[in-house]
């Protein structure tokens, strides 16, 4: 199986957390209390632990800030459409997704991931060409939420959308120039957010697919938020209405 790195506190407390038995072994720096409570951790899972310099360090994680600790694993692996089926028709009613089409950046993507761990989705599906994909720095800023919730990349992002309102999943996309907001949309039943891009927002051929486009109220002078934020916003107001 594929192995990968995870670099960061964050992320590796993420995988002891969440998959200690898929952690194959750790380089670690002497350091901090953090790093000491880490290892601590690590060794009770039985982890293998090789010490590390900081060169060390710095040449197995190239650009991506390590904070003294790597980690190499076998990463939960991403599920396909038909997988994504399985999880609609097993949530049913309380299904949540997070549909991103086309987010580029990967602190972006790991943003929101994180988020969607939060909240509880079920799955984020992110398209398989131009947009981020599973890399060490969004694994870093998921904080292992890319190790709770599946990622579902598909080829086709219309075509899913399309099952995915078969299924009965109401699919509500998030636009700036919307008349609707999002605190007045529909959200109860199974439910799909979808946001767009960090440059272009929504492509014309998703907002098609939705059954919804809403927007944030801003009464402040930005025009926009970070996808990252919105996506956090969205998926915790649907998780805001399913607890009244």
């Amino acid at each position: 199986m594929k192995r990968e790195l995870a670099m960061g506190i964050n992320a590796v407390e993420g995988l002891v957390r969440h998959a200690p038995e898929r952690i194959v072994r750790v380089w670690i720096r002497p350091g901090n209390r953090r790093l000491e409570m880490l290892e601590a951790q690590l060794r009770e899972c039985g982890v293998s632990i090789e010490p590390a310099d900081q060169q060390r360090l710095d040449r197995k994680a190239g650009r991506v800030p390590h904070q003294g600790v790597i980690a190499e694993f076998q990463p939960l692996p991403p599920i396909d459409e038909a997988s994504l089926k399985d999880v609609v028709r097993a949530r049913g009613e309380n299904t949540l997704l997070l549909i991103l089409d086309g987010v580029q950046d990967p602190h972006n993507l790991g943003a929101c991931l994180r988020s969607a761990a939060a909240a509880g989705a079920d799955a984020v599906v992110v398209p398989r060409d131009r947009a981020a994909g599973m890399s060490p720095a969004a694994r870093r800023v998921a904080a292992g939420g890319a190790e709770q919730v599946p990622v579902a990349v598909v080829t086709n992002l219309a075509r899913t959308m399309r099952m995915l309102a078969d299924h009965g999943v109401w699919l509500v996309g998030l636009a700036g120039e919307a008349t609707d907001t999002l605190y007045h949309a529909p959200l109860s039943g199974p439910v799909g957010l979808v946001l767009g891009s960090e440059d272009r927002g929504l492509r014309q051929l998703t907002r098609k697919h939705c059954d919804a486009l809403v927007r944030i109220p801003m009464p402040g002078e930005m025009e926009s938020l970070n996808v990252s934020v919105s996506a956090g916003i969205a998926l915790f107001e649907v998780v805001r209405r399913r607890s009244q």
